[in-house]
């Protein structure tokens, strides 16, 4: 009975080391909002085992993602921060994060807040916002960002390059670049005029990607 005892928990790590394996693949390949079931058949077991050891998408997604995700965006911010101009530092952030997006579909959900009630993601997403406003600052109070630019206008600008990194994927993978360098131009303060309406409050941007984590 004992030998069979390890026996069970040696099968039930290797699902497990199988599931967050073949997790990792397909949330990279297919977003965070890839069917379950696929990720159960690339691992090679049953979608009851799935269920049965996570129970809900967003424990899976806190078991893998913040892992697959923390080391490139923090190398974004990294490489940003050593930039001495303000203005090269902010726009090398929206670039890398941006690059991110259309490299792989994780990091557009990841960047977007479709990621529901994942809570170690969010934790490593508000961190990941933070280090944005500093850089938004640094490069508003250098009086190269327009002075009306908000912090959370960053995340306007990632959902506007996510959709169009979806509708261009395998017609023209890099006309987000064009998008983003119009943008851009638009944000310098030498060449701003008054903005119509203001930027999102948070409480506004927290139903935007509420909104976004429902569509799939």
């Amino acid at each position: 009975m004992a030998e069979q005892g390890r026996t069970l928990r040696k099968d039930a790590r290797r699902n497990l080391e199988k599931l967050l394996g073949a997790a990792a693949e397909v949330f990279r390949e297919r977003g965070l909002g890839a069917p379950l079931e696929e990720i159960a058949q690339r691992a090679g077991v049953s979608a009851g085992t799935l269920y049965n050891r996570f129970g809900t998408r967003e424990a899976l997604v806190d078991a893998v993602v913040p892992e697959l995700v923390a080391g490139q965006l923090t190398s974004v911010v990294d490489a940003a921060r050593a930039l001495d101009d303000p203005w090269e530092s902010f726009a090398a952030y929206l670039e890398g994060m941006c690059g991110l997006q259309a490299s792989q579909p994780v990091f557009a959900d990841v960047l977007t807040g479709r990621y529901g009630a994942a809570e170690r993601l969010g934790e490593l997403c508000h961190a990941q916002n933070l280090n944005a406003a500093d850089i938004v600052e640094r490069a508003r109070a250098s009086g190269a960002l327009r002075a009306d630019f908000a912090s959370s206008d960053v995340a306007v600008v990632f959902l506007c390059v996510a959709r169009v990194v979806e509708a261009t994927a395998g017609i023209a993978d890099d006309v987000w670049r064009r998008l983003l360098a119009v943008l851009l131009d638009g944000l310098r303060a030498d060449a701003a005029h008054p903005l119509p309406v203001p930027a999102l409050t948070a409480a506004q941007l927290d139903a935007v990607t509420a909104r976004a984590s429902t569509r799939r």
